[in-house]
């Protein structure tokens, strides 16, 4: 992902410079990763101090195209001023350099990432030296002789990517851009890095602006998301297959079906609604090379919405509704619960979206601040959840215990199944959890970079089981309502008690309610 971000590189155990000076790293081009085509608009200072870089993913053959991305003049004021702050000083001829690599698996999966100067971009030595651009200072240290003062580090021997240059004239305005901009990749896919340096202290500022493409043999889709969108369209057909199924039930048994079946009919809608936008605004990105942002915020929003709904449901069945209780008293703190997880999950979503691909005019602390608030809406989801599952048990427990005490056979066996479908989904939750927070921890995580995805869609498809499996349970049928709204009676016959051939089921429509149960314990007391 392309970044915009400001990052002192003296923090890093590699560096220390015996001047003093502290080397930064812009991990620029403004305004990027909205999309595959990538627009940028920035100044490009004359600076030995630091470069400019971004990233992507490329499922070979692909390639990135420059030839948009132009490079120009600053305007007469703007250079005089220019030329104030920087004392008067009279330019040279520079050059812009721009370096196209790729980043080996083995290290750009890791967290410490790879060391650039073995891929020849850079140098840096035993000491913890670091320099990006031949300066005179790099000269000093052995980095660079002097022909290449101003320009970009790059070691022809080890550097297998590559590699352009636009001359920048000291005087007169200029207007200028790659002649050969586009580069092509026939046969690694993988992470790339695509470098931009104007590496000579003397030289001219100068404005970077346009279009620059990154597309794979695929489309404009990043390589690394290209299994996802695939994901997405299958979820899509699941659901509505699902919905197909449950509505046709739904229709065949209109005067039977029970309150609750009409929750799970919409938690199925807006499962088939939320991927449907999602794997659209993919299959448009893909496409056009834009994201179609109505489909992705729309796609979040409702898969919020089905989440939080889906809690809410959920312990309204393990609290007995429409089964054993005929309403619930706890709907009010049901509702304000599920309204905070909605609430919370919405400004989680949207702030990783922002943290991720809208760095359009946030320095490094504005990106840490937002990393900070995602962090925190996280943990504060994650609480919530904790709240919903441990709710959710104990209401179970009692529902049963209460079926239990009423000799309620056939529902308790199926809270029986409802309990056993939900403890495998938190268990598989949990064992999923471990692996990925250890897949995290890991200097080389297990899964590659184009299957991280695998993680989030691992979840979805947990959700998915377990949705299927409660609608199974509670599908429409003629005897839904007799199910619902009738008790279940045991009736003597000519055998003995102990004799179970003697014993047959009657109904009654005299149901008591869980919470006449409560009240009789409360009155006893």
């Amino acid at each position: 992902h392309s970044l915009t971000i400001e990052k002192d590189l003296s923090s890093r155990k590699m560096i220390e410079t015996n001047l003093g000076i502290k080397t930064i790293v812009l991990l620029s081009l403004l305004m990027l990763i909205k999309a595959e085509i990538r627009h940028y608009q920035g100044l490009i200072e004359a600076n030995s101090s630091y470069i400019h870089f971004s990233d992507g993913y490329l499922k070979a053959p692909g390639y990135i195209d420059l030839s948009n991305l132009n490079f120009a003049s600053l305007s007469p004021l703007a250079s005089l001023l220019t030329k104030e702050i920087k004392g008067n000083k009279t330019y040279v001829d520079s050059t812009v350099d721009i370096a196209f690599f790729h980043l080996p698996s083995s290290c750009a999966s890791s967290k410490a990432g790879c060391d650039w100067p073995s891929l020849g971009v850079g140098a840096s030595d035993d000491k913890g030296n670091l320099r990006w651009c031949c300066s005179e200072n790099s000269q000093e240290l052995g980095f660079c002789d002097e022909k290449s003062l101003g320009r970009l580090i790059v070691n022809a021997e080890s550097f297998k990517g590559q590699h352009r240059f636009i001359d920048i004239p000291s005087s007169d305005e200029f207007f200028s851009n790659l002649k050969y901009g586009k580069l092509e990749e026939p046969v690694n896919s993988g992470k790339y890095a695509l470098v931009i340096a104007n590496c000579n202290d003397a030289g001219r500022d100068v404005i970077a602006s346009g279009d620059y493409t990154w597309k794979s043999v695929h489309g404009y889709l990043p390589g690394n998301l290209f299994g996802e969108m695939y994901f997405f369209a299958f979820l899509t057909v699941s659901y509505l297959i699902l919905a197909g199924w449950y509505g046709i039930k739904m229709k065949m048994h209109e005067d039977s079906y029970i309150p609750i079946q009409r929750w799970i009919m919409g938690t199925i809608l807006m499962g088939l609604l939320e991927t449907f936008f999602r794997s659209g605004d993919y299959w448009v990105w893909n496409e056009d090379g834009s994201r179609f942002w109505f489909a992705l915020y729309t796609g979040i929003l409702i898969g919020v919405l089905k989440h939080g709904l889906s809690r809410c449901l959920i312990l309204m069945m393990s609290l007995g509704w429409g089964v054993v209780r005929d309403q619930l008293d706890g709907l009010k703190q049901i509702i304000i619960l599920g309204v905070l997880y909605i609430g919370t999950a919405t400004a989680r979503d949207v702030m990783t979206i922002l943290a991720v691909t809208e760095f359009e005019a946030l320095s490094d602390q504005g990106e840490d601040d937002i990393l900070e608030v995602v962090t925190i809406l996280k943990f504060g989801v994650a609480a919530i959840d904790v709240i919903f599952y441990l709710w959710i048990l104990d209401a179970l427990n009692g529902t049963m215990q209460y079926l239990e005490n009423m000799n309620q056979a056939r529902k308790l066996s199926r809270y029986l199944r409802l309990r056993c479908i939900l403890l495998f989904s938190i268990l598989f939750a949990l064992m999923w959890a471990v692996f990925v927070s250890v897949n995290s921890l890991l200097d080389e995580g297990i899964v590659e970079e184009q299957n991280t995805w695998v993680a989030d869609a691992s979840m979805e498809l947990n959700y998915l089981v377990l949705l299927a499996s409660v609608a199974y349970l509670w599908r429409p049928d003629p005897n839904a309502k007799n199910y619902a709204y009738v008790m279940e009676l045991p009736a003597l016959g000519e055998g003995d008690d102990d004799d179970d051939g003697g014993h047959e089921l009657e109904m009654t429509e005299n149901v008591p309610s869980a919470l006449d149960d409560d009240e009789e314990g409360e009155n006893g007391d």
